[in-house]
């Protein structure tokens, strides 16, 4: 079992950047495969990317390549996302997931653990 807890939320304008950290413990985190989604009220669970579990691979949602970055650093047990050039459109709250499967996936119903997760709201 991992616990999940996200940071780096908050109020940006529209063009600005936040970086997304997502602190896990419990159980070794580069067993874990690590995917970032987001939810607006009233609509489903959105993925934005994942990555392997060496870092190795990633995979983003059409709406945020060359935007968005993903990555991890195993020795600190974190994940990070990286938004650049943010728009009204990325307001949503941001989970963390992590999902013990070895291939990186953007169902969200292949993710067996969820933090909390963080508000972003961009402003225009």
């Amino acid at each position: 079992q991992v616990q999940l807890v996200e940071s780096g939320g908050g109020l940006v304008q529209a063009g600005g950047s936040l970086r997304l950290s997502c602190a896990a413990s419990g159980r070794t985190f580069s067993s874990y495969t690590m995917g970032w989604f987001r939810q607006v009220p009233g609509l489903e669970r959105e993925f934005v990317a994942t990555i392997s579990r060496n870092g190795g691979l990633t995979h983003y949602v059409d709406s945020v390549k060359g935007r968005f970055t993903i990555s991890r650093d195993n020795a600190e047990s974190t994940l990070y996302l990286q938004m650049n050039t943010l728009k009204p459109a990325d307001t949503a709250v941001y989970y963390c997931a992590a999902s013990p499967l070895a291939e990186i996936s953007w169902e969200p119903t292949l993710y067996e653990y969820w933090g909390q997760g963080t508000q972003v709201t961009v402003s225009s």
